[in-house]
Parts: C-alpha cells; sequence; structure tokens
C-alpha cells in the first residue's frame, strides 16, 4: 500500500512568533479560537496551571520557551534561573516532559559558552519544539503498524495538535491512518471533569474531516461491546521504565475494558515522555485538581460547593494491560524494555 496523507497539523496550537510566546487558550474551545501572546515566564506558568495550554509535550515545550524569554532582557543571573525554573516546575506535577524540558534547559544555562544568555537559551528551546514535531510525525507513521483493518477506534482525553508542538501523539495516529484508509470512525470520550474529549479532541476531529462521535466517559463500556470497536488509543504523561503510563483519570478503566473485551489498548507518545529513573508506576506522582472543576461547569454550579470532592487528574495503567507504546522510535511491545 502506498502511504499518503499528511502528518503536520491542521493547525500551530504553539508558535514563537516575534520574541513572544502565541498560545491558543484550550479553555475556550471548541467556542472561541483565541490566543494568549506573551513574553512572561510568569504568564506562561500560569496558562500552563489554568490548563490554557496543556497536554504533557506542549507544556514541556511552553516551559522551555519561558525560561527562555525570562532572560530577554536579562544577563546571566542564577537567582532569577532558580526562581524561573521552580515557577515553572511547580504547575504540573505528573507530566514528565514539564522536567525533561526544563533539566534541558538548566544544562544549556549551566554551560553557557558566552553573554548571549536569552539568543542560546531560545535555541534550545526551539530545539525543543522542532524535535517535539518530529517526534509526532514519526510516532503517526510508526502507528500505522497497529491498525490490521479498518477500524473503529476510540480515545480518550486530547492528544491531537493541542497537546504537543507538532501533530500530536494518539490523535496523530489516528489521522495518519484515517488518510490512509484504516480508520472508519472515532468515538471521543468527553473526559470529564475538564471535557477535554468534548471540547479539544472533537474540535480537531472536525477540523480534520474524520467521522466521530462524541461519549460520556460511563457510556465506554457500552460502546466497546455494542458498537465493535477495534482498537483504543490514548496518550500518556509519564511512562515509567516498566512501561506502567499515567494519562488523565478514566484510562484505566478503558485499558481494564479492552482487556475483559479483547481488544487491543495502545498509547502513543514521545520518548521524552519515558521516565526511566522512574521504576513502576507506583513511584508517579498523580496531580489532584480544585474541586471547583468537578462542583462547576465554566463557573455556573452543578452540586454543592460545600460537598467534599476527590479530583485525581490522572490514574496509572498497569504495563500488561497496554498492548503496545507507540513513539518515535518504534512500537514497543509487552514486556517493555525501553
Amino acid at each position: 500500500m502506498k502511504l499518503q496523507g499528511s502528518t503536520m497539523p491542521d493547525f500551530n496550537s504553539i508558535e514563537f512568533v516575534n520574541d513572544s510566546l502565541k498560545l491558543v487558550n484550550q479553555t475556550l474551545l471548541p467556542f472561541e479560537e483565541e490566543y494568549i501572546v506573551t513574553d512572561s515566564y510568569e504568564r506562561i506558568a500560569d496558562a500552563i496551571r489554568r490548563l490554557e495550554v496543556r497536554g504533557a509535550p506542549a507544556i514541556g515545550v511552553a516551559a522551555a520557551y519561558g525560561v527562555a524569554l525570562a532572560f530577554k532582557n536579562s544577563a546571566k543571573d542564577d537567582v532569577l534561573f532558580k526562581k524561573v525554573y521552580t515557577t515553572l516546575a511547580e504547575t504540573r506535577p505528573t507530566a514528565v516532559n514539564l522536567f525533561f524540558a526544563l533539566d534541558r534547559m538548566k544544562k544549556i544555562y549551566e554551560n553557557l559558552s558566552g553573554n548571549n544568555v536569552y539568543e542560546e537559551l531560545l535555541g534550545e528551546a526551539k530545539k525543543i519544539h522542532n524535535e517535539d514535531i518530529e517526534m509526532c510525525d514519526a510516532m503517526a507513521k510508526n502507528g500505522l503498524e497497529i491498525f490490521k483493518e479498518k477500524s473503529v477506534v476510540l480515545t480518550h482525553c486530547n492528544t491531537g495538535a493541542l497537546a504537543t508542538g507538532g501533530a500530536g501523539t494518539a490523535l496523530a495516529v489516528i489521522k495518519y491512518a484515517y488518510e490512509n484508509g484504516m480508520v472508519e470512525f472515532v468515538y471521543a470520550d468527553e473526559t470529564r471533569p475538564l471535557l477535554q474529549g468534548s471540547r479539544l479532541t472533537a474540535f480537531e476531529l472536525e477540523k480534520a474531516g474524520i467521522p466521530f462521535s462524541i461519549n460520556v466517559d460511563s457510556a465506554a463500556a457500552f460502546i466497546i461491546k455494542n458498537k465493535k470497536v477495534n482498537l483504543i488509543i490514548t496518550g500518556a504523561d509519564r511512562i515509567a521504565a516498566n512501561g506502567d503510563s499515567a494519562n488523565k483519570i478514566g484510562t484505566y478503566s478503558l485499558a481494564v475494558l479492552a482487556k475483559h473485551h479483547g481488544i487491543p489498548f495502545y498509547i502513543a507518545a514521545p520518548s521524552s515522555t519515558i521516565d526511566k529513573s522512574c521504576p513502576t508506576g507506583e513511584e508517579i506522582v498523580i496531580e489532584e485538581r480544585s474541586k471547583r472543576e468537578v462542583t462547576e461547569i465554566k463557573g455556573v454550579p452543578v452540586t454543592k460547593d460545600s460537598y467534599n470532592v476527590f479530583a485525581p487528574a490522572f490514574d496509572v495503567t498497569p504495563a500488561e494491560l497496554i498492548a503496545g507504546i507507540i513513539t518515535e522510535e518504534k512500537l514497543f511491545k509487552f514486556p517493555y524494555k525501553f
């Protein structure tokens, strides 16, 4: 089969323009396509914290630019660097790409060869961004291997261009497979509580022209049983050395459902998401979000604010439930040896 289609994103969610970072404000999608344009690392940190920019690779790219921009009008300043590093590091604890990018920027800073602090840091940030674009491209192509027939796919959360510096992870795989005649239809979990599926994945699927339907998360079991889903593919925010994978809350239950119904469950993520210093998923820190993300929707109360809420942002899927992990290098299969 002659491969066709593009692995380029349908739009750019992160751009560096005129010495400023331009980000799609994802909290307003799909109704408003508004952009944040800033040269402030503190504003970038706020954007990460508020989920105006989200997705592990995109967070890493944004943070790298944030470090560089902090020195736009400053000479080398160790106190400032420590403040910038700490501010950005504290925004989201689970996504390993954030720390991967920050540590790369730290290494450049510590080994600066001259007085051009901003230029050298910016060069590394652009390199991280370009590498992510290339990794998305390679993942999309490597992911074609998981499709044995024209398939109905179920996905969770958002894993497209909005989540990365390039075309995406799992959604880039789906898009490339669709363009090569291997995807018939996509079910997109709404992904409570912040609705990344119904707001963001649907937005990207519409732009790509891929037939899809949104479903509530709790309908996934019914769909898998009755709608003949061929495979499930999601992204990941941190992958342990043994293959245990942290992703948006609700992913683990999908993997259990897939196992029960005998369909393969895959993850697509760049190698920067693999944390080889983390032996298993037991060591992954799970971020807990504000109760208001559950008790309110866009500021409108849906239950009493006085009620207690448990709001983990992620769960961990054991490696043995994952049929394969697609990276820019290749498709890894269980047992995982990265």
